[in-house]
């Protein structure tokens, strides 16, 4: 089978290693990828959004397979794009339809369907520019903090937790009024702030059936004891100590099911990856968010636990013969640590060098905001690569990760040092 897989971080190199170890995969193009990337297959420059230079290539190279793993396609409708066309409908999309794909699209848009759905998740309002003064005049009754959230794409950072009221005003003024995010925060989101504990929950679903995937915890926030802003992530637990069976059930029986069979009844078509961004409040879990694709960097500590053959789930999604129940994994946990540039997440370094030494085993170092120049490796994005080690003892991992950090080296690297801590697994 002749795979296109799309996008160029380190979710990506992590998906370009495990399915270029498939049998089932003769040949993989990774567009545009990276500087890692290029080991597992060919990098081809197309943009990720670019439906009629992707749909050319793929004519011309015989793939069999696309598989989107960051979410502008996805959100664009490529699933539907090559769907529409009778040279490219043979051709299996691993993801969900530009309707379905709204779950990640519009934050709005997700709120409403899981109000429709009975899922559990904050209370929340939504408003427009021509609202902003109806939408000030909201904050003022409620109790803070107070989240907003811009209603689109945001890479991440659209969501703000504001400590006073002036403060969300301020927000608001600036996403509406002053498009500080863009076209994504032409509707802002005010949500009620639930306070608990975090964790990602992922699987991959057919439409009909699912099959779950290793949980995993992330770090948003830049600064060590979760301070500063929002980012991309910082790092990554897989799996969640506190995630256990029991909690789990509920999850399964309150969100994930309701989820498939919300899609299903109202004619939403899915084929592809789920992401719940949870909340455990006690015993509770809410959904803050989904996302159309896997996480990043949760990818990076997830796939690596990975045993079974993603090529031949991803053949069973395109054929909805996919089975529910969990996918085969390691008995080892991984801990991921994020190497960053210096200013991330705001105006942050390129074009530095990077050198990496020798890779112990059970050691994974994944290119994300790197490219390859003259034969050098120079970073160019904010967050530049990405460790992940894996050991059955979380806390034996993560000491090979913060190791292994040590192995990749640039001008000004910043990582934290605090990932783990709140798990019991790291020391602050």
């Amino acid at each position: 089978m002749k795979i296109l897989l799309l996008g160029s971080g380190g979710r990506e190199h992590a998906f370009a290693q495990h399915l270029s170890k498939s049998p089932n995969c003769e040949r993989l193009y990774i567009a545009p990828g990276n500087g890692g990337t290029g080991v597992c297959g060919e990098n081809v420059a197309l943009g990720v959004e670019d439906f009629p230079a992707i749909a050319s290539f793929c004519l011309a190279q015989g793939i069999d397979m696309v598989v989107p793993a960051s979410e502008a396609p996805l959100v664009a409708g490529i699933y539907d794009y090559f769907l529409a066309d009778e040279r490219l409908s043979s051709i299996a999309v691993i993801g969900p339809s530009k309707a379905a794909a709204q779950l990640e699209g519009s934050k709005a848009f997700a709120k409403a369907f899981m109000e429709r759905n009975a899922i559990p998740t904050a209370g929340y309002r939504e408003f427009t520019v021509a609202e902003l003064a109806e939408g000030k005049r909201y904050l003022e009754g409620q109790q803070l903090p107070i989240v907003l959230k811009a209603d689109g794409l945001a890479a991440g950072k659209g969501v703000v937790i504001c400590a006073s009221v002036e403060e969300a005003k301020q927000e608001m003024e600036e996403m509406l009024a002053s498009a500080k995010f863009g076209a994504a925060g032409s509707k802002v989101v005010v949500e009620d702030f639930l306070k608990g504990i975090e964790c990602s929950v992922f699987v991959l679903t057919d439409g009909e059936n699912y099959r779950l995937l290793p949980t995993a915890k992330d770090y948003k926030r830049i600064g060590e004891g979760d301070t500063g802003l929002n980012t991309g992530g910082m790092g990554a637990v897989s799996p969640v100590p506190f995630a256990d069976e029991k909690f789990m059930e509920i999850v399964n029986r309150t969100i994930i099911k309701p989820t498939i069979e919300g899609l299903r009844k109202e004619g939403l078509v899915y084929k592809g990856f789920i992401y719940f961004g949870l909340m455990k409040v006690g015993d509770t879990p809410y959904v803050i968010e989904y996302n159309c694709r896997m996480g990043d960097p949760e990818t990076e500590a997830v796939l690596p636990r990975i045993t079974s053959d993603l090529v031949t789930e991803f053949e069973k999604v395109a054929a909805g013969s996919l089975e529910t129940k969990p996918l085969e994994v390691c008995a080892e946990g991984a801990v991921t640590i994020v190497l960053a540039s210096k200013g991330y997440p705001e105006h942050f370094e390129k074009e530095k060098l990077i050198s990496v030494g020798s890779i112990p085993a059970g050691g994974f170092v994944f290119h994300a905001g790197t490219k390859l120049s003259d034969g050098n490796l120079l970073s160019s994005g904010g967050r530049v690569m990405m460790v992940t080690s894996l050991d059955k003892d979380l806390r034996e991992a993560l000491r090979k990760s913060n190791a292994l950090a040590q192995v990749v080296d640039f001008e000004n690297k910043y990582y934290r040092r605090d990932i783990g801590v709140d798990l019991g697994i790291g020391e602050g």
